[in-house]
């Protein structure tokens, strides 16, 4: 799995790079640059649960995601989408973890059904996830099998930016950075960890209590560039 996504200021693809359908319609639809106000941008925090962290062997098995925009978690506009995994395929010990069982997922849509779902929400939005190397590479992999080619994406890692507001002048961090003790530095209340939805709801809220703290440390008003965005695709 990658570690590092390229930075915001490599040149986006033209919607003709893509096939014809989900990819092309994102690229036609591109988050807003970086001058932008973050009080401007739209935002859509995604969490995934899978059965495991590697993206060619393991599966999406639920999808949490919520809109955030003017300084506020759309809570109303919130979906959470359980994944059916692959035939042949189970959940395997990773039910321990996010307690989504075999029979929980016997009835749900696969990812092809979600996943232009998920690219429809992301239309003009701001990909935010905590440490979202994780999601990007599960996406990518998904819509490469699906469409043959990773999607276009500007994406904000509310860990990479945590890291960035905690760390000492040698850029070392003392504690966790975890999305629950992140939540925890910035005085934000404790959640059930490991449900899709829950988590995309904390990324979202510790994002804009990290926004808040970096428009005092600025002295001024925080725009996109400053969250360190990253593109994809």
């Amino acid at each position: 799995m990658r570690g590092r996504l390229p930075f915001l200021r490599r040149r986006p693809r033209r919607p003709g790079h893509y096939p014809p359908g989900p990819l092309r319609d994102l690229a036609a639809a591109p988050a807003p640059p970086g001058t932008t106000p973050v009080s401007q941008v739209e935002l859509l925090a995604l969490d995934l649960e899978t059965t495991g962290l590697n993206p060619r062997t393991d599966h999406v098995l639920s999808l949490g995601c919520v809109p955030v925009a003017g300084g506020q978690v759309l809570l109303a506009d919130a979906h959470e989408h359980r994944v059916r995994p692959p035939d042949g395929v189970d959940v395997g010990s990773s039910a321990t973890i996010h307690r989504l069982t075999d029979d929980a997922l016997s009835g749900a849509a696969s990812l092809a059904e979600v996943l232009p779902l998920l690219l429809g929400a992301l239309h003009g939005r701001v990909l935010l996830a905590h440490h979202a190397p994780v999601e990007v590479e599960f996406v990518g992999a998904a819509t490469v099998s699906a469409y043959g080619a990773r999607p276009p994406l500007t994406v904000v890692d509310t860990l990479a930016l945590e890291h960035r507001l905690r760390a000492d002048v040698n850029g070392e961090v003392q504690g966790s950075l975890r999305l629950d003790a992140a939540r925890r530095t910035h005085g934000l209340p404790r959640y059930a960890s490991h449900h899709a939805l829950t988590d995309a709801v904390a990324a979202a809220e510790l994002l804009l209590a990290q926004v808040a703290e970096l428009e005092q440390r600025l002295g001024r008003e925080v725009l996109l560039r400053d969250l360190t965005p990253k593109r994809s695709g």
